[in-house]
């Protein structure tokens, strides 16, 4: 597939993202997630992204962009995020239908490219899903596709954007649902040249971490919050969330997560799981 070129408003060449993830739409937009109506958090999330007047030149999704595999779901998410005005790129998660998404968002106004080329970065969406299982597992062809936008590119700095985080997040029963050969994955992205980052979702919380001089970064959901370094299921008080990043011409970058604040999106916590 060729890559969709985009040039920045920064005329120094400077990249700015909206990153969210992790909305969980239903094709009844009544429904609600473990209490939390799915729809409404995630047009807060919105409404309060549009009153921070923020700049950003275009905007990621990482998965599970619905809840029940829906065509109806997918009108709903293109429908309110046309709101922002940017152009949107996405990825599958576990709770999506990947065939689907990549089948009807071009006509929806969604970008179906997975390789966003800038000045001086590049960033490559890849696909984690297995279709409805929580795990992750990514395939040779989508590592193949990696080492071939680097090569295709040589002089861009490279951002690596999957739903499934593939490392440990030290939540024993999450950590269950990690990207299963994430060593596998994590070995090749080792050999990328110019990797900054890999940028995540599915875990429902913030988290980050080094190694080897790439970061991985996942950001909180739009909707229910799992709260951190638990040994069983549990859901966490902290409001919907989401990620700004700016990516400079020298190769370094700056992230910041914003959430709603005073957080009317109470979950339902005697759940045991969903």
């Amino acid at each position: 597939m060729a890559p969709r070129n985009l040039i920045p408003d920064n005329l120094d060449g400077t990249i700015r993202v909206l990153h969210i993830s992790d909305c969980h739409l239903y094709a009844d937009s009544r429904r609600d997630l473990l209490g939390v109506n799915t729809m409404d958090s995630f047009r807060s999330t919105l409404l309060d992204i549009i009153a921070q007047n923020r700049e950003y030149d275009f905007i990621a999704v990482t998965g599970d962009l619905s809840q029940d595999y829906s065509v109806a779901s997918y009108e709903h998410f293109a429908r309110e995020i046309a709101i922002l005005k940017k152009p949107v790129f996405f990825l599958p998660g576990n709770h999506d239908d990947g065939p689907l998404m990549y089948k009807i968002f071009g006509n929806l106004g969604i970008n179906v490219e997975k390789n966003v080329i800038t000045p001086y970065w590049q960033f490559i969406f890849l696909n984690s899903e297995v279709y409805a299982v929580p795990h992750g597992w990514i395939e040779k062809r989508q590592l193949d596709y990696v080492r071939f936008c680097a090569h295709r590119s040589p002089d861009k700095y490279i951002v690596v954007l999957v739903h499934h985080m593939p490392q440990l997040v030290n939540s024993a029963w999450l950590d269950t649902q990690t990207m299963h050969n994430k060593e596998e994955f994590n070995a090749c992205m080792r050999t990328i040249p110019n990797l900054k980052l890999v940028l995540t979702g599915h875990v429902h919380q913030e988290f980050e971490h080094e190694e080897y001089g790439i970061k991985y970064l996942a950001t909180p959901s739009t909707s229910i919050q799992f709260a951190p370094l638990s040994a069983n299921f549990s859901l966490d008080d902290i409001g919907p969330g989401w990620r700004y990043l700016t990516f400079y011409p020298d190769g370094t970058f700056e992230s910041e997560v914003c959430r709603l604040k005073n957080n009317i999106f109470m979950p339902n916590f005697d759940s045991g799981g969903y």
